[in-house]
């Protein structure tokens, strides 16, 4: 066995959204050890510039890294957009982001070229799903558009009933409009409202979750490296960078069940 295969991975994301990517990958990888980082002492990153995400995720990555993973998921679709091919050219682990997989999963599932893209404004503005999706489907017709208010409602645990069902008509109005047959839910908080979301867009609308299409990119990038975990049982470490109760609280919701101790930590 690989050495390095008993080593954690490691998961970061702005604040709580990522438990949704921490869920998918204990869930298809259960012998697996995961490092959680939220950082949520500087949480949202959808709102920020390019480059604070970018600096952002740098300190998170490589905090994770001196926690010794031997594989790096950038949960965070906005940090994924703007810093996935620098944290790429900068650790010697892989790195697996939340993006191209959504996109790929996307493209796999749309049978009219019609795909409508949520999420938050920094993923949207970034293009970066448009670009991926395009990649594979050329000729695609891709709709984007941000819905910052989708994440106060995950996080209050409003994830049924005419409130949000209410926002979700506003928001997906439009990609009806344009008859698509695929909406990604480009944000990690997104999945939580998928029932409510669903039953706005219809049956014919099918819905892709970002976070279970990289749980299987993680699995065959640890099975092509030979960096499969074949004992457990796992351990699960949750890392924040402020309110660590609130974290906890809040986390149960997207991770599905108790999140635990959670460690606070300081770093610049």
């Amino acid at each position: 066995m690989n050495p390095c295969a008993s080593r954690a991975i490691g998961i970061f994301d702005s604040g709580v959204g990522g438990l949704t990517v921490h869920h998918r990958v204990a869930e298809r990888l259960p012998s697996e050890s995961i490092i959680y980082f939220g950082d949520t002492a500087r949480v949202p990153y959808g709102t920020k510039s390019a480059e604070t995400v970018v600096r952002y995720a740098r300190a998170c990555a490589h905090m994770l890294v001196r926690r010794d993973i031997k594989l790096l998921v950038v949960a965070c679709n906005t940090a994924s957009a703007y810093a996935l091919d620098i944290l790429r050219a900068e650790l010697d682990i892989p790195v697996v982001g939340v993006v191209e997989p959504g996109a790929k999963r996307a493209a796999m599932s749309t049978r009219n070229g019609r795909i409508g893209v949520i999420g938050t404004k920094g993923t949207i503005r970034s293009g970066q799903y448009q670009s991926a999706i395009l990649s594979y489907i050329p000729d695609a017709h891709v709709f984007a558009k941000a819905c910052p208010l989708f994440v106060p409602l995950a996080e209050e645990g409003w994830i049924e009933g005419p409130v949000p069902e209410q926002i979700a008509v506003e928001y997906l109005q439009e990609f009806l409009e344009n008859d698509i047959d695929t909406l990604v839910l480009g944000c990690t908080h997104y999945p939580l409202l998928k029932t409510v979301i669903g039953k706005v867009a219809g049956d014919s609308v099918a819905l892709v979750d970002s976070a279970q299409a990289t749980s299987e990119i993680v699995a065959r990038q640890l099975e092509s490296l030979n960096l499969q975990c074949a004992e457990g049982p796992p351990s699960y470490q949750f890392l924040v960078t402020d309110a660590p109760d609130s974290f906890a609280a809040v986390g149960s919701l997207f991770l599905g069940g108790q999140v635990g101790e959670v460690e606070w930590v300081a770093f610049e």
